[in-house]
């Protein structure tokens, strides 16, 4: 298995961002860009994303094995890790099956629970796949085709970014198939025994729906160090939503010990 990664800063640690369902390591960009001064920020496209090899299944043990093995390979020691949506449910199991990798973790919107809000994704995944990828022949084109089904303009641009072209014909870089087919399990959570005893900030965004108060007790049993914070202009795509607070937050998790 091969990982993508965006490097960004040349800070002492290390931080590695894990990104949601659809999106792709640079999606914190800019946010890596402000924190280039304190930390080295390594920008991964979890399996089935962006530039990094496809997985024949999916589940989060799975998907999370897949990214300790990698940071098992890439780095010396524990890193700072910081997961948003699927990358935040990625991040939690990865540091309760394998805490010797992890030094400190930041889960940002999501939570230990099934996320009734994922369910939005089956019908985005049912008009991406109504987009005959033979006929297309510009990504406008494919953002016209796609505004009736999909009208938010910022998710629509946000899945087109999954969308290359190679030669004369167009595929989508995410594993559409695989990852349409595994909503049920991107959106569960299996149970699990452990805890991670390291330094946890779990942030919410006060206009989402994925953290609701019931899912702090099961959080505090897994995460026993877990400080809650809640940037309340966000939405569910925090970092984009409110990006100065969202910075902030990344440097209190790098000041605690």
């Amino acid at each position: 298995m091969t990982l993508h990664e965006m490097v960004v800063g040349s800070g002492d640690t290390p931080v590695v961002f894990l990104h949601g369902l659809f999106g792709q390591g640079k999606n914190f960009g800019t946010v890596a860009t402000r924190l280039k001064d304190d930390a080295t920020c390594h920008l991964v496209d979890l399996p089935n994303h962006g530039r990094s090899s496809w997985t024949e299944s999916f589940s989060l043990d799975g998907q999370a094995d897949v990214v300790g093995d990698w940071l098992e390979e890439r780095f010396d020691g524990p890193v700072a890790l910081i997961g948003h949506s699927l990358g935040g449910k990625i991040a939690m199991r990865l540091a309760l099956r394998r805490p010797a990798l992890v030094d400190r973790l930041m889960v940002v919107d999501i939570s230990p629970a099934r996320n009734v809000a994922a369910a939005q994704f089956v019908n985005l995944v049912a008009a991406l796949r109504t987009l005959d990828l033979d006929t297309v022949t510009s990504r406008t084109e494919a953002d016209e085709n796609l505004t009736e089904l999909i009208p938010d303009d910022t998710v629509r641009r946000f899945l087109l970014q999954n969308l290359r072209r190679r030669g004369q014909s167009w595929s989508w870089q995410a594993n559409l198939d695989l990852l349409g087919d595994s909503l049920h399990a991107v959106g569960g959570w299996p149970a699990m025994e452990g805890r991670y005893d390291g330094p946890v900030l779990w942030v919410a965004g006060g206009r989402s729906p994925y953290v609701q108060p019931e899912h702090l007790e099961p959080m505090r049993q897994l995460f026993p160090r877990v400080l809650q914070v809640t940037l309340k202009n966000a939405g569910h795509w925090v970092h984009a939503d409110d990006p100065d607070g969202f910075v902030a937050v990344v440097r209190h998790l790098l000041a605690m010990s």
